[in-house]
């Protein structure tokens, strides 16, 4: 039985989910406002090391997908044993940058490039203690109820730290 949950890397996302809007955590640059994911400390297009951390939009449209139909060498994969094809794309936060992520949908036949996509968290594994690790996501719009739900469609918010 799963005990407790935790993100499959620090600093990606926010977390708990409970305690502020899901969103992901990227860096701009303060010299040249380049907008990055995960957040760098340094930028890679001007080298300034002068950047902040910015919470990026939690909506986009879906720019391409691929599907993963097997299980991926390990390493570096270290999902569970039983493997279940997935749908992985690029989702484009208007304004801000692409992002990489794994689709909620594994079926091709129901994604579409230009679709509304939604942030989201879903499992990827259970340790041998109980703890569910769950990593981010995004959901066609239609389908995505879960974590996170805001009004806020569009935008950023910017965290006043310097990033490390």
């Amino acid at each position: 039985m799963t005990t407790t949950q935790r993100p499959v890397a620090e600093g990606l996302f926010t977390w708990p989910p409970a305690a502020a809007p899901l969103r992901l955590i990227g860096s701009e640059c303060r010299v040249c406002g380049l907008v990055s994911f995960p957040a760098a400390a340094t930028c890679v297009r001007c080298a300034s090391d002068e950047s902040k951390e910015r919470l990026l939009a939690d909506r986009g449209t879906l720019w391409t997908y691929t599907t993963q139909d097997f299980r991926p060498p390990s390493p570096p994969y270290d999902g569970p044993e039983t493997f279940e094809p997935y749908s992985v794309g690029y989702v484009e936060l208007p304004g801000e940058l692409l992002v990489e992520a794994r689709l909620t949908e594994p079926d091709p036949e129901k994604l579409r490039i230009g679709q509304a996509m939604r942030l989201t968290v879903v499992p990827y594994a259970v340790r041998d203690d109980g703890t569910e690790v769950v990593t981010f996501a995004f959901a066609p719009v239609e389908e995505s109820t879960e974590i996170g739900e805001s009004t806020e469609a569009e935008g950023s918010t910017e965290i006043e730290e310097e990033a490390s």
